[in-house]
């Protein structure tokens, strides 16, 4: 139905930033709310920051200034801009997205398959 890829994980040295990139395609009328998830090792999964189609965000509080999420809605992909990483941050990121299949169905969130980002510390 619908298919959610990240993209630009890695590994990166302490101070240093990446971009992911999350893309979603398949059989989507719309999508509101999408978002970056993380989850360190031995760790439950949090959010890093969500955005809705009109461009409000939410981030949580111990990032806020260091990330920037941000979305194109015609290309149905959602960015995450990471500076000034450090050990802490190292983890899977997870994209997800609020997405109607059908023109009158529900809104379903789907996820995509995860993203390593490992930072050195």
């Amino acid at each position: 139905q619908v298919q959610l890829v990240e993209s630009g994980g890695g590994l990166v040295q302490a101070g240093g930033s990446l971009r992911l990139s999350c893309a979603a395609s398949g059989r989507i009328v719309s999508i509101n709310g999408m978002g970056w998830y993380r989850q360190a090792p031995g760790k439950q999964r949090e959010m890093v920051a969500v955005i809705t189609r009109s461009g409000e965000t939410k981030y949580a509080d111990a990032l806020k200034g260091r990330f920037t999420i941000s979305r194109e809605n015609a290309k149905n992909t959602v960015y995450l801009q990471m500076n000034s990483l450090n050990s802490e941050d190292t983890a899977v990121y997870y994209c997800n997205a609020e997405v109607k299949t059908l023109p009158w169905g529900p809104i379903s969130p789907y996820w995509g398959q995860g993203t390593q980002v490992t930072v050195s510390s």
